[in-house]
């Protein structure tokens, strides 16, 4: 009889002792390409994000609680990232840092929408992320606020008077920087003298920059990933183009991509990015230091963006002082949050309001140039 009223009273027990131990920890959830052909990227972000994680648990949590951050793989597929989304639903998380890459930010966007789940996306530049819901922000300034900022710099810092662009045409991104720079710059009356396209995949870019070489445009506009920046700078300079380029922040990372016998293709090269590594200030210093020490490398602005991510929303879950969905969303709206990517506020459609780094390459380095309001 003891024992059955000692087993009695442990039963009524467990599930409150399991439920204390739920409560001690805030749990956030992250997604990202950790393999697959966008990997890169991926381990690249959410090194930044499992850095603050880790540091913030160090230094007492969020809330006073733990913070336990379920990272899953999607491997750049949008039908993945949707079932790890749910999976970390599952997981009774709080709030999610993720996704990175664009596509597969917006399929989970629609979802966590349904779901009013905080989410900030360090890396999703696709304008129409934020309109899948209230609950979703970002970080990273968009593709189309992007190609504005690059027809600016053609036109006041490069003098051009002509320039030419080509384009993934099987890319949202490539194609929402190519077209907005394209609007600017007819606006800020430099002359398009040349725009052609290719596809996802394709190696050999001779055909079209055969075409564009034959206008001499001053700039040529590359806006597309390190990979394809780098294949398409050494041929165009294989034909002989002597024209300046320009690219978004896909292009960091251009440098590894080339043997340094081949830096020529992208010297005097400049392209928008979030931050630099040349910033003096206290912030991105102790970042590169604590990022330099734990991984062996230096940080990559998707490094810095999803470090970002992760800590404004502790700033946001902190404020509200509570991890309810809509009390951690109003604080995100709210936001002023200084971070290593420089100051971000939040407009109405939850895209930051902040200032953009202009990146020159000299000899295979990225070097501070100049910062666009």
């Amino acid at each position: 009889m003891k024992n059955l009223k000692l087993n009695l009273m442990l039963s009524l027990l467990l599930p409150t002792l399991s439920f204390g131990a739920q409560n001690d920890v805030i749990k956030i959830g992250g997604l990202g390409p950790l393999t697959g052909p966008v990997a890169i990227y991926g381990v690249s972000a959410t090194n930044g994000s499992k850095l603050a994680f880790e540091e913030i648990n160090k230094n007492g949590g969020i809330l006073g609680k733990k913070v336990d951050f379920i990272l899953l793989d999607e491997k750049g597929d949008s039908t993945e990232a949707v079932t790890a989304y749910n999976k970390l639903v599952d997981n009774d998380i709080v709030a999610l840092v993720g996704d990175v890459t664009s596509k597969p930010t917006l399929a989970v966007a629609e979802i966590a929408a349904d779901d009013n789940m905080p989410m900030i996306t360090p890396t999703g530049t696709q304008f129409n992320i934020t309109e899948a819901g209230p609950n979703v922000f970002r970080v990273c300034f968009t593709d189309p606020y992007q190609g504005v900022i690059l027809a600016k710099l053609a036109k006041e810092k490069l003098q051009a008077k002509t320039v030419a662009v080509i384009v993934n045409n099987s890319s949202d991104y490539s194609d929402g920087v190519a077209k907005t720079f394209i609007e600017e710059a007819k606006k800020l009356g430099i002359d398009i003298v040349a725009k052609e396209g290719y596809g996802e995949g394709d190696k050999d870019f001779r055909p079209q920059l055969t075409k564009i070489a034959a206008t001499n445009p001053d700039v040529l506009l590359i806006p597309d990933y390190y990979e394809q920046a780098a294949l398409i700078t050494t041929q165009a300079r294989e034909l002989g183009m002597k024209s300046q380029f320009i690219g978004p922040d896909g292009w960091d990372g251009v440098a590894k991509a080339l043997d340094s016998s081949s830096y020529g293709a992208i010297e005097g090269s400049y392209f928008t990015n979030h931050y630099s590594l040349d910033d003096k200030s206290e912030k991105v210093q102790n970042f590169l230091k604590a990022y330099r020490k734990k991984y062996g490398e230096d940080p990559s602005a998707f490094s810095a963006l999803s470090y970002d991510a992760a800590y404004l929303m502790k700033d946001a879950i902190e404020k509200a002082g509570s991890t309810e969905k809509d009390q951690i969303i109003e604080a995100l709206k709210n936001s002023n949050f200084n971070g290593v990517t420089g100051n971000l506020t939040f407009d109405e459609k939850n895209n930051p309001i902040k200032a953009v780094t202009v990146l020159k390459i000299v000899n295979g380095k990225y070097k501070y140039d100049t910062v666009i309001q």
